[in-house]
């Protein structure tokens, strides 16, 4: 019976998961745009072409940039906003539920508000620093400040997850700890530095790597915003990918670059996992 039940998610992921990302493997060492009736055969060539391509590796910058920026803000603000709105009061269950509605919000939406807040003539944030007198910098059209736009978007849209991931991990820890230490004289911050943080080192942890993962997948809002530029400044890989694939109808190529970002991101959690993952002390364990 549990494979009965089983049996329609594997279904799902068999035909549109796993298929398709078999296809993609084997569509990588071809040559296809779609129209053709052919599919010659093509070796490396497409991994040849990309890793020689000055696009791929300024498209793996990006998305690096993209992660750096964005990752441990996330990281840091969710756990002081989690430590603020931890007790059980109507306005922090309030303020929650608030924080939860950009991660729901259509990411074309918020792409689309953005923009106009971040819009160099009419954009709220330039007219808050013009009447301060800090002038008017060109957020979406400037090459160093695009990056961190974008950072600011992802912050906003996923960071009321991460909130509550912290809360239900705090709202975990067992009394008892915390109860010891202040026995033993430690005081407010001494028990959160000793007791809780390291408690909190799974719950991090994993964060850490579905926040990598979130912004090397970050698309929608790239597209919409900035469309990778200007002149490919936020051309992070996922939007290579979309350019190769349907503007350029570049089948055989955007396979291998799908290939190559999924050998990508395996790395980086398994390098995650082997500096990080290992020194994670789970109290069960």
């Amino acid at each position: 019976m549990p494979y009965l039940y089983l049996l329609p998610s594997g279904l799902f992921l068999a035909l549109f998961v796993l298929w398709p990302a078999v296809q993609s493997f084997v569509l990588s060492f071809q040559r296809w745009d779609f129209l053709a009736a052919e599919r010659p055969f093509v070796g490396g060539t497409n991994y040849a072409d990309l890793l020689r391509g000055a696009e791929f590796w300024n498209s793996v910058r990006v998305s690096l940039g993209l992660v750096a920026l964005s990752v441990p803000v996330r990281l840091v603000l969710a756990l002081a906003l989690a430590l603020l709105l931890l007790r059980e009061t109507r306005v922090n269950r309030l303020v929650r539920g608030v924080l939860m509605l950009p991660g729901v919000s259509s990411a074309v939406t918020v792409a689309v508000v953005f923009s106009w807040i971040f819009n160099t003539d009419l954009g709220l944030v330039n007219l808050l620093l013009g009447r301060l007198g800090l002038g008017r910098p060109d957020w979406l059209g400037s090459l160093e400040l695009p990056l961190l736009v974008l950072a600011v978007v992802v912050v906003w849209k996923q960071l009321g997850y991460d909130v509550l991931v912290y809360i239900v991990a705090l709202q975990a820890i067992p009394q008892a700890y915390l109860e010891a230490a202040r026995v033993d004289g430690a005081s407010r911050w001494q028990s959160f530095r000793h007791v809780s943080l390291p408690l909190l080192a799974p719950t991090t942890f994993f964060l850490l790597v579905m926040g990598v993962l979130d912004a090397f997948h970050t698309f929608t809002l790239v597209n919409v915003m900035t469309r990778g530029g200007p002149a490919l400044a936020t051309d992070v890989l996922v939007n290579l990918l979309y350019r190769t694939s349907f503007v350029f109808f570049d089948i055989g190529k955007a396979s291998a670059l799908a290939v190559l970002l999924f050998g990508l991101l395996g790395t980086l959690t398994a390098l995650q996992f082997y500096w990080i993952g290992r020194r994670v002390h789970y109290e069960n364990s």
